[in-house]
């Protein structure tokens, strides 16, 4: 028997064009949580960060764009690579975290939803297209994604737009050295309906928030710099060391279940493509899935990575890493059709999803 499945019809992104080297942060004065400059130099802080994130630079936007200026592109793109009308979207799904921030603050602006002002940045007449937005920490596009797949597959929708967005490089705190992670980008995938006899598309996905223990793990907070603190300013702040042994402890099993839920055999498993947080902890995200299948050997090729030359975008990382592997814009990594690849995040809530897919 036939159903209906949801399929990508296209894909796109925004990489802003203004790079930040690590060198960059070599004069910033770095302090602790306690309000105490840090006892080390800058030289051994960038150092050991590069070490721990392989981050060597990260992308940010420039003063005269937001985060719904690069969504609207992200989104132009995918249209444009979709070839559909931008009138039959039933749904414009936007994940972010922060709204729009203008530059030299850091004030969010969500009203209207940053949905509202994609749509109408792309000038989209149909009252029909539902335009929204989701807040879900860095899984917020995988989760939009979910969102997308029960309104295909419940029958009330056709196409979906799903868009990540987030502008970090506004909202990260310049005495913290955490800071450095972050940049800014975007990324759109358009989800339709396709009949299919065999599975395609999106075939089992998987949600777990533990927030009774673990909600305070990313949040925002005023600059350490003690100075500042009266400000009123707030910033994204994480207790770095807990969130990695979390997403260690809980990821892996997360995809696990997503896996078997799909009934599709690990071995055809093709890429993994996971939010790109932490260079190390993905690394070892990875092995720990691996171990769970009782395999020592983890492929080479299998877990595609931008985080070195991009940064830790938030919802941006996965669709934008789509994007460019489908565009044949990543050298070594292809998706071909018949490929079934794992769309996974984790981050603020504390949340983890999991989207097993098959081309």
């Amino acid at each position: 028997m036939s159903k209906i499945y949801s399929v990508i019809a296209g894909t796109g992104s925004y990489i802003p064009s203004n790079r930040v080297a690590n060198e960059d942060f070599i004069g910033n004065s770095f302090y602790g949580s306690d309000g105490k400059l840090l006892d080390s130099s800058n030289r051994n802080i960038i150092d050991k960060f590069l070490e721990i994130t392989t981050i060597e630079e990260r992308r940010y936007v420039t003063d005269n764009l937001k985060a719904s200026d690069i969504a609207h592109l992200a989104a132009l793109d995918a249209i444009e690579s979709s070839g559909v009308d931008r009138e039959t979207l039933d749904y414009i799904i936007v994940a972010h975290n922060f709204g729009d921030v203008a530059a030299g603050s850091n004030r969010v602006d969500m009203v209207p939803s940053l949905g509202a002002r994609v749509k109408h940045l792309l000038k989209i007449k149909n009252p029909n297209t539902v335009a929204y937005d989701i807040i879900f920490g860095c899984p917020g596009w995988v989760q939009a994604v979910i969102q997308a797949d029960y309104f295909i597959k419940s029958g009330d929708a056709k196409r979906v737009l799903v868009v990540g967005v987030d502008v970090l490089s506004r909202v990260s705190d310049p005495h913290d050295r955490d800071s450095m992670l972050y940049a800014d980008g975007a990324g759109a995938t358009i989800f339709e309906g396709k009949e299919s006899d065999t599975p395609i598309g999106i075939l089992a996905h998987k949600t777990r928030t533990d927030s009774l223990l673990y909600s305070q793990m990313l949040h925002v907070g005023p600059s350490y710099n003690p100075e500042l603190k009266e400000g009123g300013d707030t910033f994204i702040k994480m207790n770095g060391r807990r969130l990695y042994q979390y997403a260690l402890d809980t990821v892996p099993t997360t995809v696990k279940e997503c896996i078997e839920k799909s009934n599709t055999p690990f071995s055809d498993i093709k890429k993994v493509l996971i939010h790109q947080a932490n260079g190390k902890m993905d690394d070892a995200i990875l092995k720990r899935l691996f171990t769970l299948y009782g395999i020592d050997e983890v492929p080479e090729d299998i877990m595609p990575m931008t985080i070195a030359k991009l940064g830790n975008s938030s919802v941006a990382t996965v669709p934008t890493l789509l994007d460019l592997i489908l565009k044949s814009r990543m050298e070594g990594h292809a998706i071909e059709k018949g490929d079934t690849v794992v769309l996974a995040s984790v981050g603020a809530g504390m949340s983890i999803n999991a989207v097993v897919y098959k081309m």
